[in-house]
């Protein structure tokens, strides 16, 4: 098993989780915004092609039609929650080991392991729901031809005054349902080959830059397999009219199962595939030189 980290600092965490955080939303953003389309695209009318026949036409047309910065539209929402949601992340995955040891010495089983990554992701939901329901509104506002909100702070402030803090954190019910299971597969599978990617002899906190890429991008596509089913169902909630699915996530469910089949619940798969290597290989290497920077700078922070 990998070498335990050491004792947790807050803040070390939430510097260098936010700027891990910071690297994989500059990577990942304009796949999320791909993905994000596909998933709430309408179903086409007979004999009519569908808006996005995939991953690769979505990405030309937004392209074409909005150039790079409609890649990157709802961003500012995702970089704004980034440091705090990341920081709290990593400081609940280290909590969740903590908890489990009875000495410090402990190592950990991957169990274990999985549940600290599980206690993780019910601490970064509070900071995520709000950000997930700003982006996924920005991200398809523009493929629709209407201009509702001209920005995130004005998109949160129109919410608000429609619904209510409620209106904020709609969908909060399925980003548990999607992070706490996926962040568990994310921490163990990073730990895992973490561990099977160390040299003999050598330690894990001396893995190489390639290696942490490899364990990082391959754990971000663990995490994306087991979360990409509620993540289907919370985008369409989320981007849903008032009052559309009265019963919440099951209302989703059942109507994407009736019109569109049960494989409605991987649209978007290939664009999260692809993101998910690089953005989560720059977020852990990130993470990883920012902490060591932080040991190396101030060790007693």
């Amino acid at each position: 098993m990998a070498d335990e980290a050491k004792p947790i600092s807050p803040l070390k965490n939430l510097l260098a989780g936010g700027f891990g955080g910071m690297c994989l939303v500059f990577v990942g953003h304009p796949l999320d915004t791909v993905k994000v389309r596909l998933q709430t695209q309408p179903p086409s009318l007979p004999g009519q092609p569908p808006m996005y026949s995939g991953t690769f036409d979505c990405f030309r047309k937004t392209l074409v039609r909005e150039g790079i910065t409609g890649l990157y539209r709802g961003m500012a929402a995702p970089i704004i929650g980034v440091t705090p949601m990341f920081a709290v992340c990593f400081f609940g995955f280290g909590l969740g080991k903590k908890l489990q040891q009875k000495c410090p010495e402990d190592v950990l089983s991957y169990p274990q392991i999985f549940a600290a990554g599980m206690l993780s992701g019910v601490f970064t939901t509070g900071i995520m729901t709000p950000g997930e329901r700003i982006k996924c509104l920005l991200q398809i506002q523009a493929s629709s031809g209407e201009t509702k909100y001209t920005g995130a702070l004005d998109c949160a402030k129109k919410l608000y005054q429609e619904s209510g803090i409620r209106g904020i954190y709609k969908g909060t019910v399925l980003t548990l349902m999607r992070d706490v299971p996926a962040s568990g597969m994310y921490f163990m599978t990073y730990e895992w080959l973490k561990n099977i990617l160390t040299p003999e002899g050598k330690s894990v906190s001396e893995l190489s830059v390639p290696r942490i890429l490899v364990a990082g991008g391959i754990a971000g596509i663990f995490n994306w397999a087991v979360a990409i089913p509620p993540d289907v169902l919370k985008s369409r909630f989320q981007t849903a009219p008032p009052g559309k699915y009265p019963n919440g996530f099951r209302d989703v469910l059942r109507e994407l199962i009736r019109n569109e089949g049960v494989t409605s619940l991987y649209k978007g798969f290939n664009a999260v595939m692809i993101r998910a290597f690089p953005a989560n290989a720059a977020c852990f290497l990130g993470f990883e030189v920012a902490m060591k920077f932080l040991n190396w700078a101030t060790p007693n922070l």
